[in-house]
């Protein structure tokens, strides 16, 4: 990736974009007060240098759980028996790939990884647990903290 400056407009693009980022161009380029081709340049140009990774539809998990049954989440501490980087590459590739691991973290010290997990119910979080952990001989500890209320859930990086 090339060096990239950012200045103050491209820090109130990336906050605007954040709060919402289904406004038009004209309606984004107004917020920040630059013209609708300046704005889409620059957006472009903040895209292709890996800053804006996806704009997604963020969900109601608690509204959505009666209508589609996804209503168990749930904060997943593992350890490792064998901590070594190619370990921890094979674990990570694992469970990255299961579409019920919202998120992964690698983290020191502790547990050598915090997933957030979402599934339907107690039955799916037990075959999840089955499909990545039971089945490893390399995980040695798993400590789960089931959701019963979400606070707070705000993706966005603070930029100032």
């Amino acid at each position: 990736m090339e060096y990239l400056n950012l200045d103050v407009t491209d820090l109130k693009l990336l906050e605007a974009l954040q709060q919402d980022a289904s406004v038009s161009n004209q309606t984004l380029a107004e917020r920040v007060h630059v013209s609708p081709p300046t704005c889409l340049r620059r957006v472009k140009r903040l895209r292709d240098a890996g800053l804006i990774e996806h704009q997604v539809a963020l969900l109601n998990p608690d509204k959505l759980a009666a209508l589609v049954g996804r209503g168990l989440s749930a904060v997943v501490e593992i350890s490792l028996d064998r901590q070594g980087d190619d370990e921890a590459r094979a674990f990570e590739a694992k469970v990255i790939q299961d579409d019920a691991v919202q998120q992964c973290y690698r983290v020191s010290p502790g547990p050598d990884f915090v997933l957030l997990v979402h599934v339907a119910d107690m039955p799916g979080y037990l075959a999840l647990a089955q499909r990545l952990f039971t089945s490893n001989a390399n995980v040695r500890n798993v400590k789960t903290f089931f959701s019963i209320h979400r606070a707070k859930f705000k993706p966005g990086v603070l930029l100032g």
